[in-house]
């Protein structure tokens, strides 16, 4: 008994230390109070385990591939609430139960577990498209003082938005055999579009999709000193026979069409409507705002007694200037600048209020032209080719022409385009950069807005006695049946003023190493003996304003020099055939056409055949990677 007595002090100094202790370890840092809860500043949670949300381990069939440079990442700061799993919602109930005292720096302790989670890498060109970084996202997640921090959800890096370019295309041409098939048919292209489009890719870094790739257009996109019309004549054709570069037992037969170029004083009066897509599509720095610098730059080249409205369409249409003279350059751009992007693309419907805009400001012997600059990404109305063919077929009946201009990468729709323009009695053109801009609204202004010649047809008719093969080269969304070639009724391309146009076949002949085509084991249509000539051909246009066609014909034979205009031409279609894999070209290679458009590139005043060599340069090296 008298021990127990004397323990009784050691025993109640025992449970005082423990209860120290236990307040110390233990409440204190419940109440976050405690010395090493003041050191952290923060409130410590205790989540049970099976409450944190589970974090998906990264294979390769869930990491993000790297960005393609013309579909940029969307930037992490839109990560979707919607796709928060169970696990968060519990963690957002265990922590919405925490004492409402908590301290005003709590924020800094759950950002503090947060944190390791957040720190994956950002989407590649987030920045460069005005993105928020992670490190923003980081911070854009910190409570404010005296709540408690909810734990942000962050998913895996998303995906790259999907590639939705579509190209207006078609099979290239085959090798034909005269005797079967002698007539070849097809429209006018003066559109330039594709090799814009091509250049556009390899000054990003990476080779073209080859249904990008029109042989025709990227010919037809340098200005030829072609012999001039003479006389009233619109246009003026010249053939020529060479050596084709890359077969040594073939020709190519290089037929050259230049259109007159009257003085400006002396062309008529224009009526311009601008239609501008708005869409959200549009907002990217060379879209909407490289619109508006590059129609800036037309105005300049406008006269005092030309006219100019703007009509806008996003998620409706709507004019946005009414007719206004080209010298009151101060509202025009005004109107201009006052556009932004945003909503969906009602294309068709700020189409149907252009043309009736224009038709409203038309005139006698006036020139009415709707220029729509848009990426083609229609998604509201009409958005079928065939559709909009039918709708602006019915439309040009007016007198009015309709051009394209196209904007931008990633979403762009090439094959909408090309459908307004060929059915619109007009072109299409890429605006890639502000040069390009200059070249087709201020260079090239007069033949891009003034017609000389519409529905402009060529048929060739080959001589079995001298042709055996032949093969167009390019012109696959442009071919005509032969009965079309009479019809006026069936639409064709249109040439501007001043506009030179070419096509170049490749013909074989009879007997050749290089035919393709076995002899037929019952035989075939007889040869016609004809003196020199390789075949015959025949032109046919409507002039501006409508009327019956004018056929215009020669004779195809050799003896026309071979100029450093041709030659460039071969090179430049070589160039196309290469960024296809065309199997007509066999060991010719990027080596060869080079050296080709090098040695034929004369005058060459604006740069741009020296450009098309370092594309060719550039190229090559993409090609060995």
């Amino acid at each position: 008994m008298l021990n127990a007595l004397k323990m009784k002090p050691v025993l109640a100094a025992t449970t005082s230390v423990a209860a120290l202790l236990v307040g110390f370890v233990v409440i204190l840092p419940l109440s976050g109070k405690g010395p090493m809860e003041r050191a952290r500043g923060g409130l410590q949670v205790q989540v049970p385990p099976e409450t944190l949300p589970v974090v998906p381990k990264v294979t390769e069939q869930n990491a993000t591939p790297q960005a393609s440079p013309t579909a940029p990442a969307k930037p992490l700061a839109e990560a979707k609430p919607e796709l928060q799993s169970p696990e968060v919602d519990a963690l957002a109930k265990t922590e919405a139960e925490a004492p409402a005292q908590a301290p005003a720096d709590a924020a800094s302790a759950m950002a503090g577990l947060t944190e390791p989670k957040m720190k994956a890498a950002p989407a590649p060109m987030a920045q460069a498209r005005g993105g928020v970084a992670m490190d923003q996202a980081v911070e854009s997640y910190a409570a404010p003082a005296g709540t408690v921090a909810e734990m942000p959800v962050m998913e895996a890096a998303p995906q790259p938005p999907e590639n939705t370019e579509v190209f207006a295309t078609a099979d290239a041409n085959p090798v034909k055999v005269t005797a079967e098939e002698p007539v070849s048919t097809f429209s006018i292209d003066v559109d330039t579009a594709s090799y814009a489009t091509v250049r556009s890719s390899l000054n990003t870094g990476y080779l073209p999709d080859p249904a990008s790739v029109r042989v025709e257009e990227m010919v037809n996109y340098f200005p030829y000193a072609y012999p001039k019309p003479e006389g009233d004549a619109a246009f003026r054709p010249t053939i020529t026979v060479m050596p084709t570069p890359w077969n040594p037992n073939t020709r190519l037969v290089n037929i050259a069409i230049q259109g007159a170029a009257p003085q400006v004083e002396n062309r008529p009066a224009l009526n311009l409507v601008f239609l501008v897509d708005t869409s959200g599509s549009m907002e990217d720095a060379n879209k909407l705002p490289l619109l508006k610098q590059s129609l800036g730059l037309m105005l300049g080249q406008l006269r005092p007694e030309d006219q100019v409205a703007i009509v806008a369409y996003a998620g409706s249409a709507g004019q946005v200037l009414p007719p206004t003279k080209a010298s009151d350059t101060a509202v025009i751009m005004g109107a201009l600048d006052q556009l932004s992007a945003g909503g969906s693309t009602a294309g068709a419907q700020g189409l149907e209020l252009a043309y009736q805009v224009a038709e409203g400001m038309k005139a006698e012997g006036e020139v009415s032209r709707v220029l729509l600059a848009t990426d083609g990404d229609f998604n509201v109305g009409i958005d079928d080719p065939e559709a909009l063919k039918d709708f602006i077929a019915r439309k040009r009946e007016s007198g009015v022409y309709l051009s394209v201009l196209g904007f931008g990468r990633g979403n762009l729709d090439d094959a909408t385009m090309q459908a307004l323009a060929q059915n619109g009695n007009g072109t299409a053109s890429y605006i890639d950069t502000l040069n390009e801009a200059r070249k087709v609204l201020v260079d090239q202004l007069t033949g891009a807005l003034y017609p000389i010649a519409d529905n402009v047809k060529i048929q060739v008719e080959w001589n079995p006695a001298q042709v055996a093969e032949y093969r167009l080269i390019g012109y696959e969304t442009r071919a005509l049946a032969r009965e079309d070639f009479n019809n006026d009724k069936v639409d064709a391309g249109d040439i501007g003023a001043g506009t030179a146009v070419t096509a170049i076949y490749e013909v074989t002949a009879p007997g050749s190493a290089a035919l393709r085509n076995d002899p037929l084991r019952y035989g075939s249509a007889a040869a016609v003996e004809g003196a020199n000539e390789l075949g015959y051909l025949r032109l046919r246009s409507v002039a501006p304003g409508g009327g019956a066609s004018v056929l215009q014909e020669t004779p195809i034979v050799p003896g026309m020099p071979v100029t450093d205009e041709t030659r460039f031409a071969a090179a430049i279609a070589g160039f196309g055939q290469l960024l296809t894999g065309a199997k007509y070209l066999g060991d010719w290679g990027w080596d060869q056409a080079i050296d080709l458009a090098l040695a034929s590139r004369g005058a060459d005043e604006f740069g741009y055949r020296i450009e098309a060599v370092n594309l060719m340069r550039t190229a090559k090296a993409l090609s060995q990677r």
